[in-house]
């Protein structure tokens, strides 16, 4: 079974059915998180908080990095097809902090069929209006309010994507934990609260 852990932050870890792994955005966790040798590491864009690249020492030595220099290329966003993942990156950025010609987001199809939407940093996007009919099984939004959405537009976000599972991440400017008093005010149905180093079983 494919599992998901979150390492704080941004951060999360995918174990793939195949017992592939997959970094998204390594910066929070410590060593000991790091420990698989990764098969992909994913990253969002190119702020410190996201792209911690050195942290992943350990890599398989077919390892597929995926930046946002690969992933959005003369304006147009790319696919990537790994075998055990299919990637597309998609939109992100639209904020003075955050470019959206130097910032993506991206969707995860492992070959379970689970799909993952993780907005990186990010406020609403155009291509938000069309996720709908992805059937996105778990859908990742940042919402700290400062760098990226506040919890209320990320419930907009949430109505827009319709996800069978919504996550806060990116919750605080200042700390890599859960900040539980803008969690609260994420109102989106479906909301499903990942706590920093909690694993969880993805499913259909």
């Amino acid at each position: 079974m494919d599992k998901l852990t979150y390492l704080g932050h941004a951060s999360l870890c995918i174990e793939t059915s195949e017992g592939k792994i997959i970094y998204i955005d390594p910066y929070a966790g410590d060593d000991a998180d790091y420990e698989r040798p990764a098969d992909l590491i994913l990253v969002t864009h190119d702020h410190y908080d996201h792209n911690e690249i050195s942290k992943v020492k350990n890599r398989a030595t077919d390892v597929k990095i995926i930046t946002e220099r690969e992933a959005l290329k003369d304006g147009a966003h790319q696919s990537f097809h790994l075998g055990f993942a299919d990637i597309e990156a998609v939109e992100a950025g639209y904020n003075k902090f955050h470019d959206e010609t130097k910032c993506v987001g991206y969707i995860i199809t492992l070959t379970s069929g689970v799909k993952l939407y993780v907005a990186g940093d990010t406020t609403l996007t155009p291509q938000m209006n069309t996720f709908a009919d992805r059937n996105i099984d778990y859908a990742f939004f940042p919402m700290e309010g400062i760098y990226t959405m506040t919890p209320e537009v990320a419930t907009t976000a949430a109505q827009k994507v319709q996800a069978k599972h919504n996550i806060p991440y990116h919750t605080d400017a200042e700390s890599n934990e859960i900040n539980h008093a803008t969690v609260d005010k994420f109102t989106a149905d479906n909301k499903l609260i990942i706590e920093k180093g909690e694993t969880i079983d993805l499913k259909k």
